[in-house]
């Protein structure tokens, strides 16, 4: 790559819509029009630079059905890119749109990208809920480029047995984390507090953030009428917050473009470095769920390439769907846990709000903007889609950088580039004696619990997935200082998995 290739950020826009009027509200295409317009005012350049895009990807949009997203976007920039990608759905995405961009500039298949994503659903939601037809435009010629992986994030088996959501998976690493740190069950949660209290307050300076309140560390971790717990241990003021109108742009362009554009030197954010990783893809497939072999694999070949450790990054994003994602992120980073930097630059999913698979452009945007008013630092921003399955990194700073951009080779954990000696066998019918591995009990809307599923293993060392009865005395165990290797036994009725405790 030569140094006029060099992939930059030249422009960022954000909005949201709050509490508006649907009848007279923006829908997604015509937020990530606007937000395209704001990046190249960001970028200092004339609005109509924008009709020169070759490359436009749209993320995945969830709150309204496009035949071609991209080509209606572009339509209302007076554009007409060669190349018109749309994402399936996954909060890597946006990162990972990012790097492929980068990728394309850097080799002389793209020149001027534009990357979009928008989400309306607290719109939508109050639409439905009066019956008012929506104004927002709709449809798009053509059929777009279809990037990503179409799996579903769970296997038949996991949805059989309830594990089928964010909110009923994500436990089940937090609870394993729990355990392996020896904490209890009070002294985890008071942890989840601060870690959530920390981001609370990112995005409480943020003017694009959903929830600008400070919430202590003892609101977010105490359960309350307001903040019932959801998934155990998570309350609601842990959870992703998707009821958003939200949208996001970044521009990209190569060092020689942006100087043929005029964009002021001021204004650029070099790439770095980039990686992508993809654990196993079904959580019963897993190692352990303390931590992510591809995440730790694609963030050190980031920092190689870079030339840099995680000591010398001023700003880090790392994805926050849940607390665990944070914690596990951070560990294989390195990070100690009492580390002061901030983990999140715009505030996190939970508090600056999770538009979809959109938020990490959010994040980029937002990094932009503390990278620019500090020059000289450096920022790592990490994504993840489904349930810590997919990953996509990338270092940004001010500054060229001392070693030309690269994208690291993907490493895909299922690939045969990892060793698979440390993955159980999964049982699919299991019987006998087994213990937990980890578990998850879901809560319903009065905070009772009514729901408990376990990730176990048989005395064979074989995993196996399972159900519990719908017992307080069941629920109580699985919520105990000591769930994580409690005894039982477990038996196969109907096809599924039954696990009770002793």
């Amino acid at each position: 790559m030569t140094e006029d290739r060099a992939p930059v950020l030249i422009g960022a826009g954000q909005l949201q819509q709050r509490d508006v009027d649907p009848a007279s509200s923006l829908g997604p295409a015509e937020m990530m029009a606007e937000t395209a317009r704001r990046a190249a005012a960001d970028a200092g350049l004339d609005v109509r630079r924008l009709e020169s895009i070759d490359s436009l990807a749209v993320v995945n949009v969830i709150s309204c059905y496009y035949d071609n997203a991209p080509r209606l976007v572009a339509e209302q920039l007076g554009a007409r890119p060669r190349e018109e990608i749309y994402t399936t759905l996954g909060g890597s995405t946006p990162q990972r749109l990012v790097n492929a961009a980068a990728e394309k500039i850097a080799t002389g298949k793209a020149r001027f990208v534009l990357l979009v994503g928008a989400e309306a659903l607290q719109t939508l939601t109050a639409a439905r809920r009066a019956d008012i037809q929506l104004p927002w435009v709709a449809g798009g010629q053509g059929r777009p480029t279809i990037d990503g992986d179409t799996r579903a994030g769970s296997s038949e088996h996991e949805v059989a047995h309830g594990l089928r959501t964010p909110i009923e998976i994500y436990p089940l690493f937090e609870n394993a984390v729990r355990a392996r740190a020896g904490r209890s069950v009070a002294a985890h949660q008071v942890c989840l507090g601060q870690l959530c209290a920390r981001m609370s307050a990112v995005a409480a300076d943020n003017p694009y953030a959903w929830f600008r309140e400070r919430r202590s560390a003892a609101e977010i971790a105490t359960p309350s009428p307001q903040n019932r717990i959801v998934g155990f241990p998570y309350t609601k003021y842990m959870n992703a917050f998707l009821h958003v109108d939200q949208s996001a742009a970044l521009l990209m362009t190569s060092v020689a473009a942006a100087r043929e554009m005029g964009v002021p030197e001021d204004r650029w954010v070099y790439l770095w470095a980039s990686a992508d990783a993809t654990d196993r893809w079904y959580i019963s497939e897993r190692d352990d769920y303390c931590s992510s072999p591809a995440y730790r694999i694609a963030a050190n070949r980031a920092l190689t390439i870079a030339g840099i450790t995680t000591g010398d990054i001023a700003h880090f994003d790392l994805y926050s769907c849940f607390p665990v994602a944070v914690q596990i992120a951070r560990d294989m980073l390195g990070i100690p846990a009492d580390d002061p930097r901030p983990l999140t630059t715009s505030g996190g999913l939970p508090y600056a709000g999770g538009p979809g698979s959109n938020y990490t452009l959010h994040a980029i945007a937002t990094l932009m903007g503390r990278l620019r008013s500090a020059p000289g630092g450096v920022g790592l921003v990490s994504a993840l889609g489904w349930y810590l399955t997919t990953h996509a990194l990338c270092i940004y700073g001010t500054d060229r950088p001392a070693r030309p951009w690269q994208r690291a080779p993907k490493y895909d954990a299922a690939a045969g580039t990892a060793v698979r000696t440390q993955v159980p066998a999964l049982a699919h019918e299991a019987s006998g004696a087994a213990t937990i591995e980890t578990c998850v009990v879901m809560h319903a809307r009065d905070g009772a619990p009514n729901r408990g599923q376990i990730i176990g293993r048989l005395e064979d060392g074989r995993r196996f997935l399972a159900t519990t009865p719908t017992d307080p005395g069941v629920f109580e165990v699985l919520m105990s200082d000591q769930a994580i290797g409690h005894r039982g036994r477990v038996q196969t009725v109907d096809g599924l998995n039954r696990f009770e405790p002793l």
